[in-house]
């Protein structure tokens, strides 16, 4: 396997509310994280980055994780544990008080990929069966689109596209919405904030996933289109190549 994380204040915003980053563990597993803040008073800034250095330390921790239900309940555990982490900072910080952050997260071995997440940061996956979203935004308008309501097009510049039903550390309690993926050598897994998937439409996706460049120049490239189309919010992206490091470029 191998990975990159690159995130980018874009042309709009004073400052970065974006974190996360790619972590190994004792096994030579990765997890992959990114998470998008939100909040006033900078305060998005210190739930992303809480989020990403509880998981990085719970994940340097973590021996082998040898089977998808496995992966699986660890997520659940640990973001868990950060939401409380979080709801509790808000509470006793008046700074901080509403802050909260979306994350999505996939725990990658060689076998397979545990994708979990919490608001409307994405997960997508590239294999031989194409390129598919392995994640559900917990957002007003994606109800309003499954309800028929709002048309996937119009969803797209929606006033109130940007209010969320599910957030990391705004509720004592969370729920995260967890999905397994078999992988083969050759697969990727991108993983983005709403900064790049609201820019970015999936068929350039594919065209950088799949161009010949290296992974670090994929990820500027995708970086790059959505500061090309506007580049209003903070821009943040993992993705993970599911190659012997030997084989890839």
């Amino acid at each position: 396997m191998k990975a990159v994380f690159q995130t980018d204040i874009g042309k709009m915003r004073s400052h970065n509310e974006d974190n996360g980053g790619v972590f190994m563990n004792k096994a030579g597993n990765y997890l992959a994280v990114v998470a998008d803040g939100m909040g006033g008073h900078r305060a998005g800034d210190v739930a992303s980055e809480m989020t990403m250095t509880q998981l990085k330390q719970f994940w340097e921790e973590t021996e082998e994780i040898a089977s998808p239900q496995q992966a699986e309940a660890w997520l659940k555990e640990h973001v868990t544990k950060v939401n409380e982490s979080l709801f509790f900072h808000s509470q006793t910080n008046d700074h901080c008080q509403g802050m909260g952050t979306t994350i999505v997260a996939a725990i990658c071995t060689k076998q397979f990929a545990t994708i979990g997440h919490i608001g409307d940061s994405r997960c997508y996956v590239l294999n031989a069966n194409g390129f598919q979203q392995m994640t559900e935004d917990h957002s007003l308008v994606n109800e309003l689109v499954k309800s028929g309501q709002l048309s996937k097009e119009d969803a797209e510049y929606h006033p109130r596209r940007h209010v969320l039903l599910r957030a990391l550390g705004t509720e004592q309690t969370i729920q995260l919405d967890v999905k397994t993926v078999s992988v083969e050598e050759g697969d990727m897994l991108l993983l983005c904030s709403d900064g790049l998937s609201n820019k970015v439409t999936e068929q350039t996706m594919v065209d950088l996933l799949t161009s010949d460049r290296s992974l670090e120049e994929k990820a500027q490239a995708l970086i790059d289109v959505a500061n090309e189309h506007g580049g209003e919010d903070n821009i943040t992206l993992a993705i993970v190549q599911f190659l012997d490091v030997s084989e890839s470029r």
